[in-house]
């Protein structure tokens, strides 16, 4: 297999095993998106040059069109008023016959207990760029709403849909990770299995010493940990990884621990 094939496949597979963020409509009451591929085998081309989110979107897009109950009438729609873009709609489909305005996010999360009051409001992004909670605002104050814009509402009678007809749901899949300290984590409003690593900081590497490493490039965060990756030893590590934080960038990482257990996790620079 081509390796640039080999990379899209190993990327989807680690996709479709990321859980859901929450079940249900639990959060902010964001009705969860239901769907279970059948098969993990992709066979598109990407363009490499796409930032993460429009890359996923194209994964999305892919599973959608294996369901036979699922139909896609237009994705990634640029809503605009007198030339300018108000925002866009990730896709509207119709499911069962009946139409929904789907939205698509795919995230990385840290729990940091001394941010916010409660479960949600823990779960930052790996640089402290942005927040799970403000995403959650942004989705439910300006990306949602947007469909019962004027002008939406123009754009949604010209492929013969009525907004009124139209419900909205999510499709929030994430990968969460929790301190080292904190690796047994259970959590009460967000999907528990959501959680697949852990993060530190540059000091407590002093604890993995004998273990070997490697720092996926950013479409990687998303494939499972596997062997066949040229290890670092903590030395190398250490050089490389320190180009990363001195850019304010977290890294997301791989380690592998002497009894061969490898496990992903952030080094963040705060």
């Amino acid at each position: 297999m081509h390796q640039k094939t080999k990379d899209i496949q190993n990327r989807y597979i680690g996709f479709l095993q990321t859980p859901c963020l929450w079940k249900n409509n639990v959060v902010y009451e964001l009705e969860q998106f239901k769907i279970t591929s059948k098969s993990t085998k992709i066979d598109i081309e990407i363009n490499e040059k796409l930032r993460l989110g429009k890359y996923i979107e194209r994964f999305v897009s892919f599973q959608l069109q294996q369901e036979k109950s699922i139909n896609i009438v237009s994705e990634n729609i640029q809503i605009q008023k007198e030339k300018k873009t108000l925002g866009e709609l990730d896709c509207i489909i119709l499911k069962d016959d009946k139409p929904i305005h789907l939205e698509i996010i795919y995230k990385f999360y840290l729990f940091d207990a001394s941010i916010g009051k409660n479960e949600i409001e823990h779960f930052i992004g790996p640089n402290k760029k942005d927040s799970l909670v403000e995403k959650l605002k942004k989705l439910q104050e300006k990306q949602l709403p947007l469909l019962y814009s004027n002008e939406c509402v123009e754009y949604l009678e010209s492929i013969y849909l009525s907004v009124e007809k139209i419900t909205q749901q999510v499709y929030f899949k994430a990968q969460l990770f929790v301190p080292l300290s904190d690796k047994n984590r259970v959590l009460s409003t967000l999907n528990s299995e959501c959680i697949c690593g852990f993060f530190i900081k540059i000091k407590e590497l002093e604890q993995f010493l004998d273990c070997k490493f490697f720092i996926p490039n950013k479409k990687d965060w998303l494939v499972t940990p596997h062997q066949n990756v040229n290890w670092l030893n903590i030395n190398q590590y250490k050089l490389k990884s320190n180009e990363y934080l001195l850019r304010e960038f977290s890294p997301l990482c791989w380690v592998k621990n002497p009894n061969g257990k490898i496990e992903k996790f952030f080094l963040v620079w705060w």
